[in-house]
C-alpha cells in the first residue's frame, strides 16, 4: 500500500499563467459564473479560459461572506484569491456579488440570507477588506442580492429603507479603502408582487422607494436581473409584464429621480430551454433571443454597462430546470448557445 502511494503520479501544477487579453466585438457580453463551490483550481482556470475564449469581457461571481469570515475577524482568502487572480490573468473584469451571513451574525436557525441592521457593520467590514485586497482586480461590488424578494432578505420584511441602510454603511466603508471601485445597488429581482405581499415587492416600486430613502448617494450604479421568460427580446415593456425590456422601466425610475448619469449593470439575464418548464423556450429560440437581446442592448440602451448571461457553468448538475440556463456542461462541453455567442463575439477577430 505504501509502495502504491509513493508511486502515484505527482498532481498537475496549475499556474495562473501569462496575462491574456479578451478580444471581443461585443464588449457588453458578460456571464455570471458559479465558481464559489468549485474546489479544483484547474476547473476554475478552465472555466475562465472558456469565458475569455467565448468573447465575454466580464464575469459576475458570488463570493459568500459566510464561507470566509470567522467571528474572530479572520478571513480565509484562499478560494477568492484563486477566482479573482485567474479571472484577472484572463483579462476579465470582475463584478463581485457579496452575500450570505455567517452564523455568528444571524440569529440561531435563521437562513443564510438573513441580515438585520445589527450585522450591517460586520458586512461592511468584510466588503471593505474584500475591496482593499482586490484593488485593481475587482471593478464593482454588488451589495447583497435581490433584496426585494422575501427569500433573499432572510424572510424579513422587504423594505427598501432597510436595504439602503446596508448600502449606506457598505459604501462608506468600501470607499474609504478603495475609492475607485463601484458600489452597485440591487441586484433587483423582476417580480410583480404588490405592496404587502409576504413574498417580495415589485422591483419598480422597490427602486422608487430606494431613491426615496436616499440610495442615490450610496451607489455608483444599479444592478438588475431581467429575464425574457417566454417573450422574445423585442416584446414591449409594460409594468404588468416580466420580460427582457423591463430594464427600460427601471431606467425610467432612475431618470425620474435625477440619476440618469449612472449606469445599469444587467447581472442576470437570459432564456431557458428546458423541455418541460412552463417558462422555457425551444433551444433554437433561446439562441436567437439571446443574440437579439445583446444586439438590441448594445445598439439601443447606451446606459447598460454589461449584460451578464445567467449562467456559465455549474460544478455539478443541479438536476432541475436550472441546468438549462447554462452555456457549458459540468464536463466543459460547450452547448450550441456557447458556440453561437462565441461566433458573434469573436467575429472579425484573428
Amino acid at each position: 500500500m505504501l509502495l502504491l502511494y509513493l508511486l502515484r503520479p505527482a498532481p498537475d501544477l496549475v499556474t495562473v499563467g501569462p496575462p491574456q487579453t479578451v478580444e471581443s466585438s461585443l464588449p457588453i457580453l458578460a456571464v455570471h459564473t458559479r465558481l464559489a463551490d468549485e474546489v479544483e483550481e484547474w476547473k476554475i482556470k478552465r472555466s475562465l479560459e472558456m469565458v475569455r475564449e467565448m468573447g465575454a469581457t466580464s464575469i459576475v461571481e458570488f463570493f459568500p461572506w459566510a464561507y470566509y469570515h470567522d467571528n474572530s475577524g479572520g478571513i480565509a482568502w484562499e478560494h477568492p484569491d484563486l477566482v479573482v487572480n485567474h479571472a484577472h490573468a484572463q483579462g476579465l473584469k470582475v463584478i463581485a456579488r457579496l452575500g450570505f451571513s455567517p452564523d455568528w451574525v444571524r440569529p440561531e436557525d435563521a437562513p443564510l440570507n438573513y441580515l438585520d441592521e445589527s450585522g450591517y457593520d460586520d458586512f461592511a467590514v468584510f466588503a471593505a477588506a474584500f475591496a482593499e485586497r482586490y484593488k485593481g482586480k475587482v471593478t464593482a461590488i454588488i451589495v447583497w442580492n435581490e433584496p426585494n424578494l422575501s427569500f433573499e432578505w432572510g424572510y424579513r420584511e422587504t423594505t427598501a429603507a432597510d436595504y439602503v441602510g446596508l448600502l449606506r454603511q457598505t459604501h462608506a466603508a468600501v470607499k474609504e479603502v478603495n475609492p475607485s471601485i463601484q458600489i452597485l445597488g440591487g441586484a433587483l429581482a423582476p417580480t410583480l408582487e404588490p405592496p404587502g405581499s409576504p413574498w417580495g415587492l415589485n422591483d419598480l416600486i422597490y427602486l422608487d422607494e430606494m431613491y426615496q430613502a436616499g440610495a442615490a448617494d450610496y451607489m455608483d450604479g444599479l444592478a438588475v436581473h431581467t429575464y425574457g421568460f417566454k417573450f422574445p427580446p423585442e416584446f414591449e415593456p409594460s409594468p404588468d409584464v416580466l420580460n427582457f425590456r423591463r430594464v427600460e422601466l427601471l431606467r425610467e425610475v432612475m431618470v425620474a429621480h435625477g440619476d440618469a448619469e449612472k449606469k445599469i449593470f444587467i447581472t442576470e439575464m437570459g432564456w431557458n430551454d428546458h423541455p418541460r418548464w412552463t417558462r422555457a423556450v425551444k433551444p433554437g429560440q433561446r439562441i436567437a433571443y439571446t443574440l437579439e437581446a445583446l444586439e438590441y442592448t448594445a445598439a439601443e440602451l447606451p446606459y447598460v454597462e454589461v449584460a451578464a448571461i445567467w449562467m456559465f457553468r455549474t460544478p455539478a448538475p443541479i438536476k432541475s430546470y436550472m441546468d438549462y440556463f447554462t452555456l457549458v456542461t459540468p464536463e466543459f462541453i460547450p452547448k450550441p448557445i456557447y458556440l453561437a455567442l462565441q461566433e458573434r463575439a469573436t467575429a472579425g477577430q484573428e
